[in-house]
């Protein structure tokens, strides 16, 4: 069914409406409002509101090119300005609790898939069934890929397992639906995290001192931007996008016509590159002059372009579609609560923080599009953090995902 606005322009108008909405309200002094945005987090609202729209089908995320756009202009050009005035050296001494908590999740996707189909072998067997390429256990092993690397990876499962493509269709709904539903647990997390750091006995002095440099930073290079100064933090950002997606155009065909067997680790996506080369440019960039950009507010336009990925994100969760394939969400669901709690087990046994809790997952799950969101729900100088991290979920998603489907294809007989 075609959804009751379809032009790309009213759209964005809608989606931009829904930002000043959350952010004008943040900021209010009513009561209501002070003890809503206690409860609700800014950034699940931005998320949350388009969601609601596209499932009632005012607007539709499937028909809009909003999202494209977004990732592949407005997310680079953000990580660009989040990432230029970043201190490499104190990213390193948040030390190994990130690599660990992103292979925890890496693990938790790995064995949740089989579990979860042992689970529902017990009270509905018909669900985990099929055969051939209509096999169930196939079609979540795409999910499988997507969850641990990202859509190169999630199709390379489908050509592995030789999966079909209306199950293959189911699959990528439970994937979008059941990812985006954790992405907003997270997102709430992340506003109260405070607690949750109390509850994990996370240490948080590294996270914390390296969100105070960033901003005493700030307060010592900052100052009233003029025009100026704003057309050269928007030409920098999408500059260094620019160079980006040419590097990309050149690397990404040439890997897959010369070194095609690289595409198991995401090599030949173009988007892949585009995120590598944005990034580093932009950490080459934070050692020169340009990193004093953000005296002139480079981050507050980095997070504005964030948030504006976040609505379209928002916008391509269907709630509704969770009753098409029930029994297949219902798996998704068990497979999350799987991943969630081996973090949360690791989280406490080493005692890390929830940020890295969330971000160690969203690498996994939502790869480098969602990682950065959910690590500047915590700080925006940390956004860095969540796309290092969402570079490993490509290199290992192929093979994560591929003995995942092995034993899910083992735990299915």
């Amino acid at each position: 069914m075609s959804p009751l606005i379809t032009n790309d322009a009213v759209v964005l108008g809608i989606l931009m409406s829904i930002l000043i909405f959350v952010f004008r309200t943040a900021k209010s002094p009513h009561p209501f409002w002070k003890k809503f945005y206690k409860v609700v987090p800014t950034l699940l609202l931005c998320y949350f509101i388009p969601s609601i729209l596209n499932s009632a089908g005012i607007i539709s995320g499937e028909n809009s090119r909003l999202y494209f756009v977004a990732s592949r202009y407005l997310l680079p050009t953000s990580l660009v300005l989040l990432t230029i005035s970043i201190d490499l050296q104190e990213i390193r001494k948040l030390g190994s609790k990130a690599l660990i908590m992103f292979f925890a999740g890496t693990f938790g996707i790995i064995i949740g898939g089989p579990v979860a189909i042992l689970i529902m072998s017990y009270f509905a067997p018909s669900i985990v069934g099929g055969i051939g390429p209509d096999a169930v256990w196939r079609g979540l092993a795409t999910v499988a890929g997507s969850w641990i690397g990202g859509g190169a990876n999630q199709v390379a499962m489908k050509e592995v397992f030789s999966v079909s493509d209306p199950l293959f269709s189911a699959m990528i709904a439970v994937d979008v639906v059941v990812a985006n539903i954790w992405m907003a647990f997270l997102l709430y997390g992340a506003g109260i995290h405070t607690r949750l750091d109390t509850w994990l006995k996370g240490d948080t002095s590294a996270i914390s001192h390296l969100q105070k440099k960033i901003e005493d930073y700030r307060a010592q290079i900052s100052r009233i931007p003029d025009l100026t100064d704003a057309i050269t933090v928007v030409g920098v950002g999408f500059g260094v996008t620019a160079i980006s997606h040419y590097l990309s155009d050149i690397i990404a065909p040439w890997i897959q016509q010369n070194a095609d067997y690289l595409e198991k680790f995401s090599l030949t996506s173009g988007f892949f590159w585009i995120i590598v080369f944005a990034t580093t440019i932009a950490l080459i960039l934070s050692f020169t002059p340009l990193r004093r950009l953000e005296g002139v507010g480079a981050s507050r336009y980095g997070s504005v372009f964030l948030y504006i990925l976040v609505a379209t994100i928002g916008m391509k969760m269907d709630l509704l579609a969770i009753f098409d394939n029930p029994g297949f969400f219902l798996i998704g669901i068990i497979w999350m609560a799987i991943h969630a709690l081996i973090l949360i087990g690791v989280a406490k046994w080493i005692r890390a923080p929830f940020f890295f809790l969330a971000v160690g997952s969203q690498a996994n799950v939502g790869g480098a599009a969602s990682a950065p969101i959910v690590a500047s729900a915590f700080h925006p100088a940390l956004a860095p953090v969540g796309v290092l991290l969402a570079v490993f979920g490509y290199a290992v998603g192929t093979y994560g995902a591929w003995i995942c489907g092995i034993i899910m294809q083992f735990a299915s007989y």
